[in-house]
């Protein structure tokens, strides 16, 4: 009942603001525009179409409006008026009275407002699907007075997620059961995974612990700021952590300006990702323009400053070598490779023909090497791929959902940056340094460091071992050192053959890397 009474209210905001004409308006078909003219009569639908879609994403809840904030991010695919009215929904969603967020922060913190802060600004900065951000100060444990950041949950945000998640769970039931790639899309497991990734923005400790991971990885990389998370006064509604000072990313004539290098922040952005996604398998999940801004303060001039981490997502060592591979393979142009990679990966049918695949795949991505990213349409590739990937059976692996969804992301940012940026040629270098490392000594000798613990603890227990060994009766003495001798000659002849493979995969490795670093791809 509770689902239906959702998907009546779903239909319901529909029907007041106008979207089924709007859907009807967009087809080119006179019968279907008539249709939209006869829905609308006896409606007042006096305000812009961009306005009412965003409204009515307001009105639906902090799904809906997730979903309008990665289409924001596509003006390629979306009429001008409607994606500067989506791009409110960023960080300009209607707020909520400071009187429930001061309400909020007393009951974290068992103590009036002005006993936690020295300063609270009652307006809020920035208002979002499942929080807003207030500007206060408040002294550190040195004493020192800072300026940072509140941000506050939104009240009866889970009971609209629930309902929303309960509602798109009964779909993907039916989807799975009723489309011939139900079971191929896996839509169950994608919900199931939206699920936890919306109930991880819920919980604002959980979102300060990744701002404090992330900050810790980007330390050694000199193109991305991220706030300090202030652990004293964080709880799960309310999360406080240094003030950035910044521009937002999408003013782009106001950081001209100030002198900012537009290209550059275009090619940093794809470098953050790539980092993030490779080297640590932790990356921000969440990257629109309304998450995004631009130090111009003097010390760090030009540098990205992320903001909200909800949402981050994972990889495994496994999910990143794949990626890896098929990332290289893909700008080589070697789609044989990434056919193979696919069948070896388990996420096509074993009795797939790698030729054919290999055709399908070049027939895809070959058209759009060699272009500036306003020549190339990352929707239009996924969604050929996705084609290619029906007929071959590929098997959608709901892990890498995320990482779609912020490529998506980091094309759109990118597109509005700097549409002459070639994307291929800007993240080559980093996946480059990236497998020399992967396959160097470097990455043998950090897993022998890593192995190191368990080999001090192991050693000192030898000679403890090789007594209790002596002590036994002559008789099983005798068989257990026969066994020894065996045993040992084995070893002996395994520890041969690991010193010649050894030295042979080393001078391998090395005349791999001088070859490698000569013509790399």
């Amino acid at each position: 009942m509770k689902r239906f009474l959702r998907g009546a209210t779903i239909l319901w905001v529909v029907f007041r603001f106008g979207l089924d004409g709007l859907v009807l308006d967009s087809f080119q078909k006179p019968g279907l525009r008539l249709l939209a003219r006869m829905v609308s009569v006896g409606r007042r639908l006096d305000a812009p179409r961009g306005q009412r879609l965003r409204e009515a994403l307001e009105r639906l809840g902090p799904i809906f409006v997730k979903f309008g904030q990665v289409l924001s991010t596509r003006r390629d695919l979306l009429p001008a008026d409607i994606a500067d009215e989506l791009a409110r929904l960023q960080d300009r969603v209607a707020p909520f009275a400071p009187e429930i967020a001061i309400a909020t922060i007393e009951r974290a913190f068992h103590r009036p407002v002005d006993q936690v802060f020295g300063a609270f600004e009652r307006v809020p900065v920035a208002s979002a699907s499942i929080a807003q951000v207030h500007f206060a100060t408040l002294r550190d444990r040195q004493g020192i007075e800072r300026e940072v950041a509140v941000k506050v949950l939104r009240p009866g945000m889970l009971a609209v997620i629930e309902k929303d998640l309960s509602l798109m769970r009964m779909m993907a039931g039916w989807v799975e059961s009723l489309s011939a790639d139900g079971k191929r899309l896996k839509p169950r497991q994608v919900v199931a995974e939206f699920d936890n990734y919306l109930h991880d923005e819920l919980d604002l400790v959980r979102e300060a612990a990744n701002a404090a991971q992330l900050r810790r990885n980007m330390q050694g990389l000199d193109l991305v700021l991220i706030p300090e998370v202030f652990w004293d006064f964080c709880h799960p509604e309310v999360m406080v952590m240094q003030r950035m000072n910044g521009v937002p990313i999408s003013q782009i004539e106001r950081l001209r300006q100030a002198g900012a290098d537009i290209s550059k922040l275009a090619r940093d952005g794809v470098t953050i990702f790539f980092t993030q996604v490779f080297r640590d398998g932790f990356f921000h999940a969440d990257m629109h323009p309304g998450n995004i801004q631009v130090s111009l303060e003097p010390a760090t001039f030009g540098r990205c400053i992320s903001l909200d981490f909800g949402i981050v997502g994972t990889l495994t060592e496994s999910d990143k070598e794949y990626l890896a591979q098929n990332f290289v393979a893909f700008f080589r142009r070697d789609y044989k490779r990434v056919a193979e990679l696919h069948i070896e990966s388990g996420w096509v049918p074993p009795e797939t023909r790698a030729n054919d695949l290999e055709s399908a795949i070049r027939a895809v991505c070959e058209p759009y090497f060699d272009r500036p990213l306003k020549e190339i349409s990352l929707g239009m590739v996924l969604m050929r791929l996705f084609q290619t990937s029906r007929r071959f059976h590929v098997e959608i692996q709901p892990q890498l959902v995320l990482l779609q969804k912020t490529l998506l992301n980091i094309e759109g940012l990118g597109r509005e940056l700097d549409p002459e940026l070639d994307l291929w040629s800007t993240a080559k270098p980093f996946l480059e340094k990236w497998m020399l490392e992967r396959m160097g000594p470097q990455r043998l000798w950090r897993q022998l460091r890593a192995e190191a613990p368990h080999y001090a603890k192991l050693l000192p227990e030898l000679p403890r071992l090789l007594h209790g060994v002596l002590r036994q009766p002559p008789a099983e003495q005798q068989q257990v050192l026969r066994e020894l001798l065996d045993a040992q000659k084995r070893t002996n002849r395994l520890l041969q053959s690991i010193i010649y493979g050894g030295v042979g995969f080393v001078l391998g490795l090395l005349a791999m890397q001088w070859f490698m670093r000569i013509r790399v791809f």
